[in-house]
C-alpha cells in the first residue's frame, strides 16, 4: 500500500475552478493526496483506504455519491464506497503513458456531491523491467577494406530499452574474437554507445567475412538482454581495371525489330574479386536523343532497342560504353550500329494546289488540283504510281516526275450530283508495296439551267361568289432544281382581259408564297369560270420561267329570287283568266312560270298556292306551276276570284316571289258575257279616269284641260265594245284565246323556259334577235306568231259560235307580248 502525504495547499498552483470550488464548500485548506504504485498491476489491485486518509466516514461516501474522475481519457482508479479502498480499476503501462519521461504521475480527483467537498489526488507510476533492450537491425553490416590499420573504430546504433532508471540499458557485450574488440562510450545524454575497435590487421586472402554477436544489457530485475548481429566484410583492394573483349562492335538492325529488342551485348572482366570484379555498365558522352532509343543493361551489358528504329531519320548509330569495377577502375569500347531500310513507309501525297468549287458548266479539262508525291524510302522503293476512280468523271495526267494534275472529264449536273469526293490514291513499288490516300472534296456549284416547275400542270380552283374582298382562292407552288437564287421562285399572273376588264380586277398573286386571292366579289350570274395562266420565274440570270393553268369555278350561291314570266307583274288590273262555268276538274286555267337567275339546286322552283278566295276549287302543280281546277264549277261558286301563287326556289335559305292570277268565271264563251265583263272593267277604268281628270283640272289650264278631256273622250271611244264587230272580230272566240295561250305557255317547260324555243324566235326574225335581249326576243316571237294568222284557233268547243273579241282579252294578249323581262334570264 502507499502512502499519504498531507501538505498546506498553495492557492497559486489550484486551478482557478477548483480554488472557488474550495472557497465555497471546505471549512479547511485544501490537501493532495499522493500515492505509489508500480505499473502492470492488476484490477481490483488496492491502492489505499482513501476515506481513513481524508478522515471521511463511509456514510458520507455512501451516502453522498462520492466517484473518481481521472485528468485523462481513461478511468484507472475506482473507489469503493462501502469500504472507502482506492482501487486500480485498468491496467496501467508506464511506457505507453509516459513514454521516457522518468516520472510518471496520474492525476484524479474526489468527488463527494451532498455535501458537495472535492479532493485532489496523484499517482506516481513506478517502472518496472518489462521490456528488454532491442537493436533498430538484427543484422548490423560493417565492410573494412584488407589494409585497414588496426584501432580503426567502427560505432553501431545502441540499443533502445522502453524502462527507465537503471532498467534501461547499462552495457554492451561481444563474442570474443582475435580481430575485434567492443568499447563503451558514455554520451552526453548519459547513455552508452557501443564502437567495434580493429585490433589485428585483415587479410582478404584468408578471411573474406566475420560474424559477430553484441548483447546490449539492462540493469533490472531480471535482467533482459537484446542481441544483433553484426557482420564483417573484407574488402579487396583495386588492383586491377576492367577489360572488354572486343573494343569495336558492330551490328545492323532493321527498321522493323520491336521494341525491347536486344541489339548486342558488350561484355568486360576484371581480375580482381568482391566488389573490385563487379563490373557496371553505362554510356559515355550519350545524347538524350539516343538514350530514348536505347537503353543498356548496366549488369548485363546489354544494349537494347527502347523505341522503332527509323532509317529515314537515322541510318548509323555510334555509341561509347564504359565499363567500371567496383573500385572505380574503368575502360571504353565503340559500338556501331547500322539501321538497313525496309519499305515502311507509305507515299505522301502534298496537295500543291486544289480547288473546292467548280461550276456545273465547266469545260473539260479544267484543273481541280495539283498533287505532289514522295516516298521517304529509298534503295529503288521511290517511285510512285497515282490512280483514283474509273467511275467519276475526272482523271489525272502527268508533265513531271511525282507530279500530277487532276482534271475534270465529262460533264457535270448538280442537281443530280452536287458533290464529288475524289480519293487519289499513291502505291509505292515496295514489297509489299504500301499505299496512302488524299481525299479531294469538290463541289459543283449551280448556274441557272432549270426552270421553276409547278407541281401540276393545271390547277382547279372554286370560290363561292359573293366573297370578301382579299379572300383566299387557292395556292400554286413551283420548286426549282437550281440552288440558291437561281432557286428563288417569284409569282405573278400573265394580264389577260376577262369581261373587257383587266384580269387584275379579279384576282392578284403573292409573289412570294403563290396564294392568290380575289380582289373584289364575284357573281356567278356574270361571270361562271375564270381561266388564267400563273407564271414562275426564278431570280438566275438568265431568268427562267413556266407557267400553269389556273381554272376558276365561281360557285353559285342563293342570292337571286325567282323572276315572273307570267303572270308578268307590270300586267294592268284588267288582266284575267277567263274559265267556262262548265269546266271540269282538272281544267287548266293559267300557268305560272317563272325562272331563277341562280343554278343548279338554288334555281330548282317549287309553286305553292299562298291564298286562294276558294281553296277548294283551284291547285297548283309544284312542278309545273299549272293552274287547274280541283273540282267542277257550280251555280254557287263565285264569278270572280284572286289567286296568290308563291314560287320558291331550292336554295339556303331559300327565296320566293309571288304572282297572283284573277280568274273570271263566264257563263259561257258569248259576246254577251263578255260585254258585260268588258263594261265592268269599263267601269273600273272610268273610276280611275276621273281620279285622274280631277287631279288634272286642279292643276292645268281650261285649255289643256279640254285637251284632256279630249284624249280621255277618244280613249273611251277606242275601248268601248262595239256593237258590229269586224271580220277579224267575228273570228276571234274565247276558246281561240285560250288555245293561242295555251300553245304560248306550252312552249314553256316545267315553269321555265327553254334554250330551244329562243334559239326557234331567234331563227324567226334574225336581225330583229341579234339586238334584243332574252325576253325581247320571246316577245318578238310571239308578236310575229300572232300576226301570221290569218284566223284565230278554233274554240275547244266544236259548237261555239264566233265571237268578236272582247277587250280585256286582247288587252292581255298585248301584255303577255309587251311585259319586261331581265336581261339575265337564264335555264332554270
Amino acid at each position: 500500500m502507499g502512502f499519504l502525504t498531507l501538505s498546506t495547499c498553495v492557492v497559486a498552483n489550484i486551478q482557478a475552478g477548483y480554488l472557488l470550488l474550495v472557497l465555497l464548500f471546505c471549512n479547511k485548506a485544501d490537501s493532495t493526496l499522493r500515492y505509489s504504485v508500480r505499473e502492470e498491476l492488476a484490477k481490483g489491485y488496492v491502492v489505499s483506504n482513501i476515506a481513513n486518509d481524508l478522515g471521511l466516514e463511509l456514510k458520507i461516501l455512501t451516502d453522498g455519491g462520492a466517484h473518481i474522475v481521472s485528468e485523462g481519457t481513461k478511468q484507472y482508479f475506482q473507489i469503493n464506497k462501502n469500504t472507502g479502498m482506492l482501487l486500480i480499476n485498468e491496467r496501467i503501462d508506464r511506457e505507453q503513458i509516459c513514454g521516457e519521461i522518468p516520472n510518471c504521475i496520474l492525476y484524479f480527483q474526489l468527488v463527494v456531491e451532498s455535501p458537495f467537498q472535492l479532493f485532489r489526488a496523484e499517482v506516481e507510476i513506478l517502472d518496472v523491467n518489462d521490456n528488454a533492450p532491442c537493436f533498430p537491425q538484427k543484422e548490423i553490416v560493417i565492410t573494412i577494406p584488407e589494409q585497414t590499420p588496426p584501432g580503426t573504430k567502427f560505432s553501431i546504433e545502441r540499443a533502445q530499452d522502453l524502462d527507465v532508471g537503471t532498467n534501461t540499458v547499462q552495457n554492451y557485450l561481444i563474442t570474443v574474437n582475435e580481430h575485434f574488440r567492443l568499447d563503451v562510450l558514455d554520451g552526453t545524454d548519459q547513455r552508452k554507445r557501443p564502437e567495434i575497435v580493429l585490433v589485428k590487421q585483415l587479410d582478404y586472402e584468408k578471411t573474406r567475412k566475420l560474424f559477430l554477436q553484441v548483447s546490449g544489457v539492462d540493469g533490472g530485475e531480471p535482467q533482459r538482454t537484446g542481441t544483433a548481429v553484426v557482420q564483417i566484410i573484407v574488402l579487396d583492394n583495386n588492383d586491377n581495371p576492367p577489360v572488354f573483349n572486343q573494343s569495336i562492335y558492330k551490328v545492323n538492325l532493321f527498321e522493323q525489330d520491336a521494341k525491347d529488342y536486344v541489339a548486342l551485348k558488350v561484355t568486360a572482366t576484371d581480375l580482381d574479386d568482391g566488389p573490385n570484379g563487379d563490373i557496371t555498365y553505362a554510356f559515355s558522352h550519350f545524347s538524350d536523343a539516343m538514350g530514348r532509343i536505347f537503353k543498356l543493361n548496366n549488369k548485363t551489358g546489354e544494349i537494347t532497342v527502347a523505341e522503332p528504329l527509323d532509317f529515314e531519320d537515322t541510318h548509323i548509330y555510334e555509341i561509347e560504353v564504359q565499363a567500371r569495377d567496383g573500385g572505380g577502375m574503368t575502360s571504353f569500347c565503340k559500338v556501331v550500329i547500322e539501321i538497313v531500310d525496309v519499305n515502311d513507309n507509305p507515299p505522301e501525297i502534298f496537295l500543291s494546289s486544289v480547288r473546292h468549287s467548280i461550276p456545273e458548266n465547266c469545260l473539260p479539262q479544267t484543273v481541280v488540283a495539283v498533287l505532289n508525291v514522295r516516298d521517304r524510302d529509298g534503295g529503288g522503293k521511290g517511285d510512285i504510281r497515282c490512280s483514283i476512280s474509273s467511275h467519276q468523271p475526272f482523271r489525272l495526267t502527268s508533265s513531271f516526275k511525282n507530279v500530277y494534275r487532276l482534271v475534270t472529264d465529262g460533264q457535270f449536273d448538280r442537281e443530280k450530283r452536287s458533290e464529288y469526293n475524289i480519293t487519289v490514291t499513291a502505291f509505292d513499288d515496295g514489297t509489299p508495296p504500301l499505299s496512302s490516300t488524299a481525299v479531294i472534296r469538290l463541289h459543283i456549284s449551280d448556274i441557272n439551267d432549270n426552270p421553276p416547275v409547278f407541281n401540276k400542270a393545271s390547277y382547279i380552283m372554286q370560290i363561292i361568289e359573293n366573297n370578301n374582298p382579299g379572300e383566299l382562292i387557292g395556292s400554286v407552288m413551283a420548286t426549282d432544281m437550281d440552288t440558291s437564287e437561281n432557286a428563288q421562285v417569284f409569282y405573278s399572273v400573265i394580264e389577260d382581259m376577262v369581261n373587257d376588264c383587266p384580269l387584275s380586277h379579279f384576282i392578284t398573286i403573292n409573289s412570294n408564297s403563290g396564294n392568290i386571292f380575289a380582289v373584289r366579289p364575284f357573281d356567278f350570274e356574270q361571270l361562271k369560270e375564270l381561266t388564267f395562266l400563273v407564271q414562275a420565274r426564278d431570280s438566275g440570270a438568265p431568268t427562267l420561267t413556266s407557267n400553269a393553268t389556273i381554272k376558276l369555278y365561281i360557285i353559285d350561291q342563293n342570292d337571286n329570287t325567282p323572276t315572273l314570266l307570267h303572270p308578268s307583274p307590270n300586267d294592268g288590273s284588267f288582266s284575267a283568266e277567263i274559265v267556262p262555268r262548265n269546266a271540269e276538274a282538272g281544267y287548266v286555267v293559267s300557268k305560272v312560270i317563272a325562272v331563277d337567275a341562280d343554278s343548279g339546286q338554288n334555281a330548282w322552283l317549287s309553286f305553292h298556292l299562298l291564298k286562294s278566295s276558294d281553296p277548294s276549287l283551284f291547285s297548283v302543280g309544284v312542278h309545273t306551276g299549272e293552274i287547274a281546277t280541283v273540282r267542277g264549277i257550280t251555280e254557287k261558286d263565285n264569278n270572280r276570284h284572286t289567286l296568290i301563287v308563291i314560287v320558291k326556289d331550292n336554295g339556303q335559305p331559300s327565296l320566293s316571289t309571288t304572282a297572283t292570277v284573277k280568274v273570271v268565271i263566264a257563263e259561257n264563251l258569248s259576246g254577251n258575257h263578255l260585254e258585260i265583263v268588258e263594261e265592268e272593267k269599263a267601269d273600273e277604268y272610268d273610276s280611275h279616269l276621273t281620279i285622274y281628270l280631277i287631279i288634272s283640272l286642279a292643276a292645268i289650264t281650261s285649255l289643256f284641260l279640254a285637251s284632256v278631256i279630249m284624249v280621255v273622250i277618244c280613249k273611251a271611244c277606242r275601248i268601248k265594245p262595239s256593237k258590229h264587230p269586224s271580220a277579224l272580230d267575228q273570228n276571234m272566240s274565247s276558246s281561240n284565246i285560250v288555245s293561242f295561250r295555251t300553245s304560248y305557255l306550252d312552249s314553256l317547260a316545267r315553269g321555265t323556259l327553254h334554250q330551244g324555243y329562243l334559239q326557234e324566235v331567234r331563227s324567226q326574225d334574225p336581225a330583229k334577235a341579234s339586238s334584243c335581249t332574252g325576253k325581247e326576243q320571246i316577245d318578238h316571237a310571239l308578236l310575229i306568231d300572232f300576226n301570221n294568222k290569218n284566223e284565230f284557233l278554233q274554240d275547244h268547243q266544236p259548237a261555239a259560235n264566233a265571237i268578236p273579241p272582247s277587250h280585256s282579252s286582247y288587252q292581255r294578249v298585248q301584255a303577255i307580248l309587251t311585259r319586261p323581262m331581265s336581261t339575265d334570264w337564264q335555264e332554270g
